[in-house]
């Protein structure tokens, strides 16, 4: 069935939306559906067709094009705040804008636990709340835990996307989603932050967010089942990032001048985070977590981003080149070819038209 799936490989910020974009854009289906599971405790940027930025917390990066139908599944946590801010920065069609009853609602009450718990400082927590809505959700109404879970269908302001206009009748988005597999439609489901990140199998302890940000854990929160799925992508970055402060660790950590000599540019790369606006840690290619967000994703296509941190497309016709040697690099140490690359932030080129035979043997 046709259902896409994406998700990152690293610590975040691999250019996520960007892929799905491309994906929704490339796609031969009848019709396209994004799913945003997780909540706006990170960012997703993409670029529309004028090459106008868009960098969005809570609607997918994929529906900036405005020619999609968007869904929040259960398995989403909504700040109502940015996400009516959102549908107005890109005048987005109200009708093509469908929320689960099931999604949870991210309120000031956990906005308010979360900046006085110490964990922005602790992990690198953006404080956005949604940690806090997930622990109220998971708690189920206990009444020795002071936090409370609101579902969207009791939140009178996200009516008019939570119930059918016609009948009063809460939607069903994972039957809403059946129907568009039955009619050939194209599911895309796109996943937040990184596998380093993740909850249960990113393996840094405490450093990590409040979910597992795998693909089957994406699903899972979709609602949707894994005999659905035809395609999973894998996003990673030629020099992966942590937010700021005490986030975890970072392999051959180094500082932004340090990547600016090492491109083909000079110029300042100096990243911040889309929620927080801090500067972002930047590290040395790390192919082991690579390796195992593989191993637990199983993807079908693996993307970098930021190559032209390294070098240009031209560059692979130069064995010699920093850029035909880091690929390659990455490649051998990974076992596994890359699939497109990212040399800007507007799209991604295919291997097949770039990369010379040799280094397309995995």
């Amino acid at each position: 069935m046709p259902v896409s799936l994406v998700v990152g490989g690293q610590f975040g910020s691999e250019g996520k939306g960007k892929v799905a974009l491309e994906i929704a854009r490339r796609s031969q289906e009848t019709s396209v559906t994004l799913v945003r599971v997780g909540g706006p405790n990170s960012g997703h940027t993409g670029y529309n067709k004028h090459r106008r930025k868009f960098a969005l917390r809570q609607l997918p990066a994929g529906c900036i094009d405005r020619n999609v139908d968007v869904i929040f599944p259960a398995g989403s946590y909504i700040d109502v705040e940015v996400l009516f801010s959102e549908i107005a920065e890109l005048n987005y069609p109200k009708e093509r804008i469908f929320i689960s009853p099931f999604a949870r609602v991210v309120t000031l009450e956990h906005k308010a636990w979360e900046n006085a718990s110490g964990l922005t400082g602790a992990i690198g927590s953006t404080g956005s709340g949604v940690g806090a809505a997930v622990m109220a959700s998971v708690a189920r109404g206990a009444t020795n835990f002071e936090l409370h879970s609101v579902l969207a269908q009791d939140w009178v302001p996200l009516a008019r996307y939570v119930y059918n206009k016609k009948t009063k009748v809460p939607h069903d988005t994972t039957e809403m989603m059946r129907v568009s597999l039955q009619k050939k439609g194209r599911i895309i489901v796109e996943g937040t932050q990184g596998f380093g990140l993740s909850l249960l199998e990113g393996g840094f302890g405490n450093k990590a967010t409040a979910r597992s940000t795998t693909a089957a854990a994406a699903l899972a929160e979709a609602g949707l089942s894994p005999r659905d799925v035809d395609d999973v992508t894998l996003v990673i970055r030629s020099f992966p990032i942590r937010v700021a402060g005490n986030s975890g660790p970072l392999v051959g950590e180094m500082n932004w001048q340090d990547v600016a000599s090492k491109s083909r540019y000079g110029d300042d790369l100096r990243e911040y985070t889309t929620v927080t606006k801090k500067l972002r840690r930047v590290g040395k290619f790390d192919a082991e977590v690579v390796r195992r967000a593989i191993q637990s994703n199983s993807p079908d296509r693996l993307v970098m981003n930021h190559l032209d941190y390294v070098g240009s497309p031209e560059d692979f016709s130069d064995q010699s080149s920093q850029l035909f040697q880091f690929v390659a690099g990455v490649q051998t140490n990974l076992d596994r070819s890359i699939d497109w690359f990212g040399f800007s932030e507007f799209d991604v080129l295919d291997k097949l038209k770039v990369l010379p035979c040799e280094q397309q043997r995995f």
